[in-house]
């Protein structure tokens, strides 16, 4: 199943499920395999099959390896509180997060504070999964600074917008927030709706946003007073990127598939506006099924690496995910008044190789435009990479809307293979370029959801990454506090 709520945890949904074969007759007079071959790279760039295969190469490489954390120290975040309905304090999980930014990409400052939006809910209920927003005075770092303003959206806001798409809202997932030039607070999110094939209902993501006014009510207190302009913006065109109908229809629902639309980040380039998010290729990008496994745009340059590992593939217990995997960092161009201008071709995609591409993530700097997603390997076809390996990969272009390259040769730029259960194990790595630095801050959050009574989803610790060109390395020694976002040199 498809779900952030639950803090996604690690092998949820894992490939190594044994997958049985069909019926065991043989279909007459079939054309042979060769035949199938073809080479189409669609215009845009690729994930391959055989950067996946090498990126394995580079586990335990210090300059991409996730630095690791002292679990004595780490802290439930003291201000992620709410109280139920029968008065009750409850202790939140706070998951994907990501802070109120300038159109650059660097933090934003609202009236002397700095802005995080995230996901949190209760511990005992998956489905609890709404957006609060977490603030604190600008320059205090601690853990302990960041105040709680609440949910971000009422419960009756979903009605109030009048919008065919929200009326079915069931929950809220992740995004981005730009402080805007006339300094309103935009937000972009993720509308989820629930799952119920009687109402025909299949968990319908589509891109979303507000803008959310904010006040400061007293000295070192800001409060949400409500949200306005809320309304949907994409959930998909069918040709371009996939829509849910297409997964998920009435009679024909299959888990493997894990439909995506989510994740939107606004991003700014010569004056226009777009959104950089998580979604599949549609019927004309390169859509999923059998076919897709015999283009060799998807595996190498290389033709004698290309027969060899899809002969691999067809045998493997992997073929039906990687028939279905067709996830794609999408971007469309919006207007000035946040509605939809142009559907565009995907930045990348990562057909065969994983349906999850997650949290997509781009800023220019130096010159150069990075693209960064979140992904893991319970939810890859490669084999050699399993079900604990976590990763953030990295692809740069000197154009925003490419073509992108992979850093570090392969993609890899994080990569992190914890027990589950630890409580150090973390993931949504969210990399934030700074006004006064030449490094990156990497934040995420840490320890996964529901797996202990103590210890809460939670602020990983932040730490430092260099970009260099097409290179990058995790800062030695640069672990910072709990929630971090920014650096002074």
């Amino acid at each position: 199943m498809n779900f952030k709520g639950l803090a996604k945890k690690a092998g949820v949904i894992t490939l190594s499920t044994a997958i049985l074969a069909g019926g065991s007759g043989a279909v007459a007079h079939a054309a042979p395999k060769a035949a199938q071959d073809h080479n189409e790279d669609y215009g845009f760039s690729h994930m391959t099959r055989l950067d996946m295969k090498n990126m394995i190469n580079q586990h335990g490489n210090p300059n991409f390896t996730v630095p690791q954390f002292d679990a004595s120290k780490i802290k439930n975040i003291p201000s992620a509180t709410k109280v139920d309905e029968n008065g009750n304090k409850i202790e939140m999980d706070v998951w994907d997060t990501w802070p109120l930014q300038n159109a650059d990409g660097t933090v934003a400052e609202y009236k002397g504070y700095n802005i995080v939006f995230g996901l949190a809910g209760d511990p005992k209920n998956a489905s609890d999964t709404f957006i609060y927003m977490f603030y604190k005075k600008v320059g205090d770092n601690s853990l302990d600074a960041w105040k709680n303003a609440g949910r971000v959206f009422d419960d009756s806001d979903k009605f109030k917008a009048n919008d065919e798409n929200l009326k079915d809202q069931a929950e809220e997932w992740s995004g981005s927030a730009t402080f805007t030039s006339d300094g309103e607070i935009r937000l972009f999110y993720t509308n989820r709706t629930g799952f119920d094939e009687s109402k025909n209902l299949f968990g319908k993501q589509t891109l979303t946003t507000a803008q959310v006014n904010v006040s400061e009510v007293k000295d070192g207190t800001l409060n949400v007073d409500g949200v306005e302009d809320h309304k949907s913006i994409f959930d998909g065109d069918g040709s371009i990127y996939q829509q849910v109908e297409q997964a998920f229809s009435k009679g024909k629902v299959d888990f493997k598939d894990n439909h995506t639309l989510r994740d939107p980040h606004y991003v700014e380039d010569n004056g226009h506006k777009y959104l950089v998010f998580e979604a599949n290729t549609g019927k004309d990008t390169g859509y999923q099924g059998e076919d897709s496994l015999y283009n060799r745009a998807y595996y190498s340059k290389s033709n004698a690496f290309f027969q060899d590992e899809k002969s691999k593939l067809l045998q493997s217990p992997k073929k039906e995910y990687a028939e279905l995997a067709n996830g794609a960092m999408g971007i469309i161009e919006i207007n000035d008044d946040y509605t939809l201008k142009k559907v565009m071709k995907p930045l990348i995609t990562s057909n065969t190789v994983t349906d999850e591409i997650e949290r997509p993530n781009v800023f220019k700097k130096d010159g150069k435009w990075y693209l960064f997603t979140s992904s893991r390997g319970s939810k890859m076809t490669i084999d050699g990479i399993d079900d604990q390996d976590i990763y953030m990969l990295g692809y740069v272009s000197n154009s925003l809307t490419g073509p992108y390259k992979p850093m570090n040769k392969t993609g890899i730029v994080l990569h992190q293979d914890l027990d589950p259960n630890d409580v150090t194990w973390n993931y949504a790595h969210y990399a934030i370029p700074q006004k006064n630095s030449d490094d990156v801050v990497v934040t995420s959050y840490m320890t996964n959801r529901g797996y202990f009574a103590d210890h809460k989803s939670t602020f990983a610790p932040s730490f430092k990454l260099s970009l260099d060109g097409n290179k990058s390395s995790v800062v030695k020694d640069s672990i910072l506090e709990q929630g971090q976002i920014t650096v002074d040199k």
